[in-house]
């Protein structure tokens, strides 16, 4: 089985849409609408979570956000609240971006099958960047849920 012919299905920005709206909606009880070139709000700590893709699609969904965000999805999705960005809030984050990485997926049936997750790795911090090899695709968007802001970025580096 090659993915190759099916990567125009795959690179799709819908799948990601569509796959965030589906996410929101039934974790937190809202809707989450895409942003045209919404750029991130400066902020001197920013949390990122990233769930590899591995089988037939070899690449990675990355989460971004700031602490500030993080801490609102974290209450939006346990019900508790947060004065900062502890381990809840980084597990949450962090299991947020693979029920976003599932949902994308699960929009192209044969990746479904064939492409599996790893356990999610979030990062907090200030000025750290994440460099990733030049990709075979990249969809990234901004998004806005109440008054948070973040992206979603699906990246690509390799299709069998």
């Amino acid at each position: 089985m090659s993915l190759r012919e099916s990567v125009e299905l795959i690179a799709d920005p819908r799948n990601l849409d569509a796959g965030v709206e589906e996410v929101f909606q039934t974790m937190m009880g809202g809707t989450c609408l895409r942003e045209k070139d919404l750029a991130m709000p400066y902020t001197p700590e920013s949390v990122t979570a990233v769930v590899g893709f591995g089988g037939l699609f070899s690449g990675a969904c990355v989460l971004r956000s700031s602490a500030e965000t993080a801490q609102l999805l974290a209450e939006r999705m346990t019900g508790m609240e947060f004065a900062e960005v502890d381990d809840t809030v980084r597990d949450a984050f962090g299991e947020i971006c693979n029920m976003l990485a599932g949902a994308w997926k699960s929009r192209v049936p044969k990746l479904a099958g064939h492409c599996g997750l790893s356990v999610p790795a979030v990062i907090t911090g200030r000025d750290y960047n994440i460099h990733v090899q030049t990709p075979e695709f990249r969809v990234h968007h901004f998004f806005s849920f109440d008054d948070a802001r973040f992206d979603v970025t699906i990246i690509c580096d390799g299709l069998r």
